[in-house]
């Protein structure tokens, strides 16, 4: 059995769906990952010579770089030339046989390449079809190039993550891209669930900056009851005191005391009972209203001992805490190995590749083993021969012309 034989036996409850992904970068390939993870079967359609962009940035192990490698595990890629006529009717008698199909171009870039949902849609009835825009085709923004940074910024969450009287900062993670990818599972899920009842597809539509905006929750709440946007609050909460990072003797810890509980025990805890009843503290909107007051107590206090003092005492006192891990530090933590959400896969050329796993369970098992990502063009030959049944000799012309791209 080959490494792409095991594509059509993955296990999960979309085992048997399969996805046809054009998207790059991240807002396409993280969703389609999500699908391959639930057991999809998903054939990724890369450029002949550069495929996605994202396999040209370091750091890089071996000839993967760091960027693909998170995101396109568990996929099929399959090098095409969709400028030529035999490269579209490829795509096409994918897309006939397919149950999903993912592009993440801006608005008109599929149909020009006559591969638009009318026109798929007439081969297959039962496609869904998923595009995921920066601005989505009817915005006055449609045209604009549209990445992470630019969701964030458009979006007001930039405004809010900083210090208060500091520069606007972007999220360290990329939010606006994974925004768009995750509300398009979402979508992509329902309407699979619809068409196993009508037996027809649909044209699933999902902007980032729509998405990024759908996720700020209260922060829009907050602008619409009171007329005034969110101002910046750094790791404090808008609404909630006391909630956030708070300095230590050699250090910071977060505390968050979401409930009036969590408050009367995080009082105890800094061995401070009389401000349970201290009427500037003792209710939500009071403690709001006298949060410098109040953080400066906390602070005096709790710079008098060590981090590692105060994550003991205030697990003893059941109080929300935690240390400030690095990215390194988080992923090798106890939690991550207990919960299995690293494992190890080994590539036919790079070796053991470590990455993070799905974590999304069923009846207590996650998503099965990942297969590495593919070099560009791994999996072209397998892809076409199985499931379109071209042979050897015509998949050779078809490289020599420069329509298909196969590693080596």
């Amino acid at each position: 059995m080959t490494d792409t034989d095991t594509d059509t036996h993955r296990t999960g409850p979309l085992a048997g769906i399969k996805v046809l992904d054009f998207s790059r970068i991240l807002s396409g390939p993280y969703a389609s990952m999500v699908l391959a993870d639930l057991g999809a079967e998903v054939i990724k359609i890369e450029p002949m010579d550069t495929g996605d962009e994202t396999r040209n940035f370091p750091p890089f192990q071996g000839q993967l770089s760091h960027y693909y490698i998170a995101l396109n595990r568990s996929k099929q890629s399959l090098a095409l030339n969709l400028k030529s006529p035999e490269g579209v009717q490829i795509a096409r008698d994918l897309a006939a046989q397919s149950d999903i199909l993912l592009e993440n171009f801006r608005p008109g870039v599929m149909d020009r390449l006559g591969l638009g949902y009318g026109t798929l849609a007439g081969d297959n009835p039962r496609l869904l079809y998923c595009s995921i825009t920066g601005f989505g085709a009817d915005s006055p923004l449609g045209d604009k190039p549209a990445f992470d940074i630019v969701a964030q910024a458009l979006s007001g969450v930039m405004s809010v993550n900083c210090e208060p009287g500091q520069a606007p900062n972007k999220l360290g993670v990329p939010l606006g891209d994974m925004a768009g990818s995750i509300f398009s599972v979402f979508g992509l899920l329902a309407a699979l669930h619809e068409r196993n009842a009508t037996g027809r597809g649909r044209h699933v539509e999902v902007a980032m900056l729509d998405s990024l905006i759908a996720l700020q929750g209260y922060l829009s709440q907050i602008y619409f009851v009171t007329g005034q946007s969110p101002q910046p609050v750094g790791t404090q909460h808008p609404s909630i005191v006391p909630y956030g990072s708070f300095p230590t003797s050699d250090g910071h810890v977060i505390v968050a005391c979401l409930t009036d509980r969590f408050w009367q025990n995080f009082a105890r805890c800094l061995g401070h009972d009389a401000l349970i009843e201290d009427p500037r503290f003792a209710l939500y909107d009071q403690r709001l209203a006298n949060r410098a007051a109040l953080q400066a107590l906390i602070e005096a206090r709790m710079t008098r001992d060590s981090t590692a003092y105060w994550l003991d005492r205030l697990t003893a006192f059941d109080v929300p805490n935690a240390p400030i891990l690095s990215i390194g530090d988080a992923l090798e933590q106890p939690h991550v190995a207990a919960r299995g959400l690293l494992e190890t896969t080994e590539h036919p050329t790079e070796g053991a590749m470590r990455m993070v796993r799905g974590p999304i369970r069923f009846d207590g098992q996650g998503p099965a083993p990942a297969r590495a990502p593919s070099l560009l063009g791994q999996d072209s030959a397998e892809v076409l021969a199985r499931g379109l049944g071209y042979s050897e000799a015509e998949l050779s012309d078809l490289v020599a012309r420069g329509v298909v791209g196969t590693r080596g």
